[in-house]
Parts: C-alpha cells; structure tokens; sequence
C-alpha cells in the first residue's frame, strides 16, 4: 500500500499535458491567469425536461460558454405524411392530432382547408365561426402550455400550475363539444363533425370573463418577475433579418418586430371580419427580439384570442349553414396539388396534397411551424451561457410529435 505522501506523488503525475494546458503564473498577484480550457461535448436530452420532449442538443462548450449548439432529432418519428398516402382524406385527421399534439384542433384545420381546397369544397358559414372559435381557443390553451412551462424552465414553478388551472376548463369545454380533451379529429373535412351542444356558447363566455383578467395575474407573477426578466431579456436575441432569412413563423418570427400573421396577411374562414392586433416584439425589456419578447408575444396572443372568440360568439347566430357542408360518401378530388397554411399556435402550419384523381393522395406533405423554428437555434444559441439553453429552447417553443411527424 502506499503511504499518504507517495499517493500524493502518484495522484500528482496524472496531470493534463504541458501542451493542452498553459497557464501562466501571475507573480504578482499569486494566481494563474490566462488559463486555455478544453472543449467538452454535452448532451441536452432526448429526456431532459427543458427540451421539451424527445429532443437532443449536443452542446459544444468551454466551460460555461456554449460555443456550438446542435439539435438532433427524429427520436418521435412516426411517418405520419407516408400514413397520409394510405388512408382516404378524411382517415387522416386523427393524426394530424398527434402532430402537435398540444394545438389538435389547429392541425385538424390546416388538413382540411387544404383537401378542401383541392377538392372545391365550399363550408357553410355556421361552420366557418365555430372553427374559428375552436381554432382560438386552442390557441389560447397551447399558449398557457407554453407559459406554464417556460417557468419551469427558468425555475418558476407556480405560474405552471396557474397556467393549467385555466388549460383545464378550455379542455371542459371540448370535451363537451367533442368527447376529447387533447386529440380531438372535430374539426373534419367539410366542416365539423357535429355542431356545438346547447349552452355551449354561454358557458365559453363565461369562462372568457373569468380568463381576461387572469392575464395579469400572470404578467405580475412571471412576466414582470425582476429574476425572469434578468433570465430572459437580452438573452436569444433574432434580429429581424435573420429570423426572416431562417423562414421562422409565429411568436418566434413576431417577436422579432416583424408583423407576420396568416389571419391577418391571407384572411381565410371568417377571420376577415374580425377586429384584432398582429402582436409583435418591442423591445420592451431588452433587444428587439430577445427570449422574453417572444414569450410576451404569446401572452398578448391570448389577448387578442379573446377578442377574436367573442365576436365570433357575438355574429354567428347570424350564420347561414349548418356545421358541415354536403359530402360524397367517398371523397375524389380532383387530380392535381395544393398547399394551405394557418396561422398554427407556433407559426405557419401548412400541407401540400397532391391527389391522382383516386380516394387515397398520392402524396401529403406537412410544413411543421417548430421544425423550421428550431433551424435557427444553432446560429442564436452560439457564445452564450450553458444555463441560457433552456430559456432559448423554451421561446422557440417546440412540440416534438410536430418536428419529427
């Protein structure tokens, strides 16, 4: 056995290189200065809870700085477009559902405009209003979601359990409408696939009273949370050019300054005739485009959600239609293509279907909001610290089961 003075001579011999080391002594302080570290490669995820699910960060780093930041994904691949081209148009609706699965009633309606559109489809305009409001209010659920979890992220935990608080009456309501609560397939080729229950709307208004001032509840719990701030302002920061060259969408590209949104920019349904703001990032507390304008951008959303779900509330009784337009009992669109995109909870959700005439397209093709979002995050999650990732990620806000399909 050794002693204790020959371990200390073992122990001493395993010391890094000469070369990959070199410090220089600062006699007159007695301290090293100038110390070179080595790089080290460290794996955020595929189950780390700040990646929002199955994804993988491989972080290039020297020691707290993050000088590379890779994503890998696929780990929730589930060929969801290949399943699209051996199914009839309306069979695939449930699995938009599970693409991003936290804004169900958003892909439902993407895939249908689309095949809608190829097939010449008209939906009456009773069905218009409702899918609006079912569109809206599940924006405003994602966006509670994204809210709740983006404390989490950054250490906060009680505005999570706030966020869920609210996020579980909008699911009352679906479920009262449609029998589900995260995978709904209501909102179907033609229009709906039932019209809403008796006392539906009056209950909606009811919660939207109580949900408006709960908004400030949050901006005095998180939002103008001095620690937030310090986690998320100047940190991140998209300039406007950059988040437009990347092709990003929604709160990530408005909270850039760049007021881009479908439902104003190409109005389908009947979002023409509705009275609401396109939210952009101002700066408010740091850089134009930083962590924390992307997260108020989806706070305001929830705003301008409400006033959007309360007109619809207010006209559709003057609705022409019932909730589904008149269908064939199996759908063949016509032989050629189409793509259709809407204003998704993350940015632009958009399908290209390609139909050869027959019940089954020959081809689907889904243009997924967090896929193209999360391209930039190599270029904004570069020479900033290692405990910036999580806040990065969770701006950008990704679903997984929509980036991988």
């Amino acid at each position: 056995m050794l002693d204790r003075d020959e371990s200390r001579t073992t122990a001493s011999l395993i010391i890094p290189d000469p070369v990959d080391v070199d410090v220089t002594r600062d006699d007159a302080a007695g301290v090293d200065s100038d110390v070179m570290t080595e790089e080290m490669l460290v794996n955020m995820g595929p189950q780390h809870p700040s990646t929002h699910g199955v994804l993988r960060v491989v972080l290039r780093t020297d020691g707290e700085m993050v000088l590379e930041a890779t994503p890998h994904v696929g780990y929730l691949h589930r060929c969801a477009e290949k399943i699209g081209e051996n199914l009839q148009y309306f069979q695939f609706i449930p699995y938009t559902d599970r693409m991003d699965y936290l804004a169900g009633m958003n892909n439902n309606l993407a895939f249908a405009l689309a095949v809608e559109k190829l097939a010449g489809l008209e939906v009456p305009e009773r069905a218009q209003y409702i899918r609006v409001i079912f569109a809206e209010m599940n924006r405003i659920a994602s966006h509670l979601v994204s809210m709740g979890t983006y404390g989490l992220d950054l250490g906060a935990f009680t505005p999570f359990l706030y966020a869920f608080r609210e996020r579980e009456l909008i699911l009352d309501l679906f479920e009262a409408a449609c029998g589900a609560r995260l995978t709904y397939s209501y909102i179907t080729v033609g229009g709906v696939t039932d019209d809403i229950p008796a006392g539906w709307l009056e209950r909606c208004v009811e919660f939207l009273d109580y949900f408006e001032p709960k908004i400030k509840e949050y901006n005095d719990l998180l939002s103008y949370n001095h620690i937030f701030i310090k986690r998320t302002a100047n940190v991140g920061v998209i300039p406007p050019d950059r988040a437009i060259a990347w092709g990003l969408s929604g709160p990530v590209l408005r909270g850039s300054g760049v007021a881009w949104d479908l439902r104003k920019a190409t109005p389908d349904l009947v979002y023409g005739r509705m009275d609401f703001e396109v939210c952009t990032g101002k700066g408010r507390m740091g850089a134009v485009g930083d962590c924390w304008d992307r997260y108020f951008v989806r706070i305001e959303e929830m705003e301008q959600s409400v006033r959007i779900v309360r007109q619809c509330i207010d006209q559709i009784g003057g609705a022409a239609g019932g909730h589904k337009a008149k269908m064939p009992k199996i759908l063949k669109p016509p032989a050629g293509e189409t793509y259709y995109g809407i204003e998704n909870p993350r940015g632009e959700l958009g399908f290209l279907v390609i139909s050869d005439g027959t019940a089954v397209p020959y081809r689907v093709k889904a243009r997924g909001p967090s896929f193209c979002n999360l391209a930039i995050l190599n270029e904004v999650a570069t020479d900033c610290l290692l405990a910036d990732v999580p806040a990065i990620v969770g701006s950008i806000d990704v679903v997984m089961g929509e980036v991988d399909r």
